[in-house]
């Protein structure tokens, strides 16, 4: 026992260097996969080791207000850098504090019986130049067990959190901070009670430590249930999101097949009357009526270009969609200006192309009203695989934003039977599929939606 004593001060910072770098690697390591930004995860490490040592090494404080500034600084710097979701960093920073508390107990029961054990020995009692390597060994033994705890614990969390990138609700934390803010209260009883009551009168605290070590392993238990808990509440809101997409899509399925029967019935009845006509035009010109005939047969070209469409895009599926939403802005007195072309000769399929007309031609219908000079108008354009859709539509007031996704949040009020909002999510999607994404610009009373989609037929020929 008659050891150097800076051989034991050395051997003490060592292992508070090593604890506290492998403490904020677990930091790192749990809020890694919840950063678009991972080098927020790792400043946010940074910041709580050097933190943790100026408390533990510089200024010799090792209390649990301590400790928890140390967290709420790396917690700022998660927030500083990746700037969303704060409320999920929240969960984050509570979450780790718990652990690394919970972690060092356990490792500290294991420690102080280990330790107590060995000294008691006769051995220990016969060899006082071993003391030094029993207290190297016992600091080992904790730290492996100190990591081993916490790395289970972040694993299990990570595993059971499945949706990292969503956002979440002042309640969802609430509900999620109900087993920490307990799990804190306990530690602190526990803590007090075993320093206190136990440790300090000496008596047998065997069964007090197993207890304890029940008590924080239980409370990670319930910890990770919870999550899962709250995971499967999100499973089940994205399972909704999907199914309302699923029913959009088929409203726009929909929407095709009744465009292509009016379609089908203008041409059937046309047909059914063609021969009257034809005949018609036969005896005018048999009894001279020249005039008569040349009327006549001007509003027959006038119907059929009518049943036909005056928009030709490459294209009878986007023909269809184009002159039926061109039919609506005018019926709402607005302009409506197309410059499409299919992209003939690609990969890009014709129900792809559907679904991003359909969402955006009514999204532009829906939003061009209320202006001096409504106006809509579609245009696109290739540029060898690259192929560009341009929708703009005049637009008056102000847009908000959903952080997460970057997308424009929707004005409307959503019943059971509506799917509004969700057609920028379906147009991304589409574009997506095409190692696509789309772009939005609001400015001077416009709005402007760009969608890229990319031609992956290396054989399509380049325009």
């Amino acid at each position: 026992m008659k050891s150097n004593p800076i051989c034991w001060t050395i051997v003490s910072v060592l292992v508070t260097i090593i604890e506290n770098l492998g403490m904020a690697y677990c930091f790192y390591y749990l809020a890694r996969p919840f950063m678009k930004q991972k080098k927020s995860a790792l400043y946010a490490g940074v910041i709580y080791f050097f933190s943790m040592m100026l408390v533990r090494c510089v200024l010799h404080r090792d209390s649990f207000e301590m400790y928890a500034f140390c967290v709420l600084l790396a917690y700022l710097a998660l927030c500083w850098i990746d700037r969303r979701s704060y409320e999920q960093k929240v969960f984050l920073a509570m979450t780790f504090f718990l652990l690394r508390w919970f972690a060092s107990a356990m490792a500290e029961v294991i420690y102080d019986n280990l330790y107590s054990f060995a000294e008691n020995t006769d051995f220990m009692q016969k060899h006082l130049d071993l003391w030094l390597a029993l207290y190297i060994v016992v600091c080992l033994v904790y730290l492996v067990f100190e990591f081993l705890f916490i790395g289970v614990s972040v694993w299990c969390i990570l595993k059971a959190y499945v949706y990292k990138y969503a956002d979440m609700a002042k309640g969802e934390l609430l509900m999620l901070l109900m087993p920490l803010f307990a799990g804190v209260s306990g530690y602190i009883v526990i803590h007090c009670y075993r320093r206190f009551y136990i440790i300090e009168s000496g008596e047998n605290r065997v069964i007090y430590d197993v207890l304890a070590l029940l008590y924080y392993g239980v409370t990670i238990m319930i910890l990770v249930v919870v999550v899962v808990l709250y995971q499967s509440i999100k499973a089940k809101q994205e399972e909704g999101l999907q199914n309302e997409l699923l029913a959009a899509q088929v409203d726009s399925i929909k929407q095709h097949i009744e465009q292509v029967e009016n379609l089908y019935q203008n041409i059937h009845s046309i047909r059914h009357d063609m021969t009257n006509h034809i005949m018609t035009l036969e005896r005018l010109y048999e009894k001279n009526e020249l005039e008569e005939a040349k009327r006549y047969s001007t509003e027959l070209k006038m119907v059929l270009a009518k049943a036909a469409g005056t928009i030709k895009s490459g294209n009878p599926v986007t023909d269809v969609i184009l002159q039926e939403k061109k039919q609506v802005a005018e019926q709402r007195h607005m302009n409506f200006y197309s410059d499409f072309h299919y992209p003939a000769e690609t990969t890009i399929n014709a129900f792809d192309v559907s679904v991003i007309l359909n969402n955006a031609l009514q999204n532009a219908i829906e939003n061009a009203g209320g202006c001096e000079t409504p106006y809509i108008s579609i245009s696109s354009y290739r540029r060898k695989n690259a192929y560009m859709i341009e929708i703009k539509n005049s637009f008056k007031g102000t847009v908000q934003w959903d952080v997460e996704s970057g997308l424009p949040l929707t004005s409307k009020c959503k019943t059971d039977k509506q799917t509004h909002g969700y057609g920028l999510k379906n147009i991304r999607r589409v574009a997506a599929k095409y190692f696509g994404e789309i772009d939005i610009a609001v400015a001077n009373g416009e709005f402007c939606l760009s969608i890229l989609l990319m031609n992956t037929n290396e054989d399509a020929p380049f325009i």
